[in-house]
């Protein structure tokens, strides 16, 4: 499991809006992914073991346990996504004099680009996860809090909004078209996913304000 997420508050903005790369768009996007997972998580904490919802028990359950499990695999592919940018720069800074080298060069450039797109994509999918449970919660989750559940699916979606972006950068430099189509395909996937999820969500959050 990553330690990044063992800085401060105010060491990770710090970081952010610094020259340095790392943490990017990847990583902002999977650290705001779990906030909106963790006001989900909220409202189904402020629900479970309240007699007015007892009927709804095994689901808070079932519900509170997929939440901590998004909010671990957020953390790692954080960690994972500034894994990657280094492999890409090394990729980059190798020599290109003969042609073994520049060979050698694409060949680690294209697998980096691959890679570099397969992660910000798997904090995409996970984000799409913390809006699918939104829409799970909002029909039962204490009334009290319901708001929080609708912010919680508005966050996660933005926040997979900009995962997708950081893996969409990538793709014009990846000579495999056919992973570059199927790629783009599973981002409209995602994205019409999300805001049908969050739509619903909202909605019924709405209507028990």
């Amino acid at each position: 499991m990553s330690r990044y997420f063992k800085n401060s508050y105010s060491q990770i903005l710090k970081e952010a809006a610094s020259s340095s790369p790392t943490p990017g768009g990847g990583n902002v996007s999977a650290m705001v992914g779990c906030l909106g997972n963790a006001m989900v998580s909220m409202v189904a904490n402020l629900t479970t073991g309240k007699e007015k919802y007892a009927q709804y028990q095994e689901q808070l359950d079932i519900l509170l346990g997929k939440s901590q499990d998004i909010m671990e695999r957020l953390e790692e592919l954080c960690y994972e996504d500034m894994k990657v940018f280094d492999k890409f720069m090394a990729a980059i800074k190798m020599p290109k004099e003969s042609d073994e080298e520049k060979a050698a060069r694409s060949a680690a450039m294209e697998a980096a680009s691959i890679t570099a797109t397969n992660v910000p994509m798997a904090i995409a999918e996970t984000c799409v996860e913390a809006v699918l449970l939104a829409e799970d919660l909002a029909p039962y989750g204490n009334k009290g809090a319901i708001s929080d559940v609708g912010v919680g699916a508005y966050i996660a979606e933005a926040a997979m909004h900009g995962a997708l972006l950081s893996a969409e950068i990538n793709l014009g430099g990846i000579k495999d078209q056919e992973y570059v189509s199927k790629a783009r395909e599973k981002m409209a996937a995602l994205i019409k996913t999300a805001a049908e999820s969050r739509s619903r969500s909202v909605a019924q959050v709405r209507e028990r304000m």
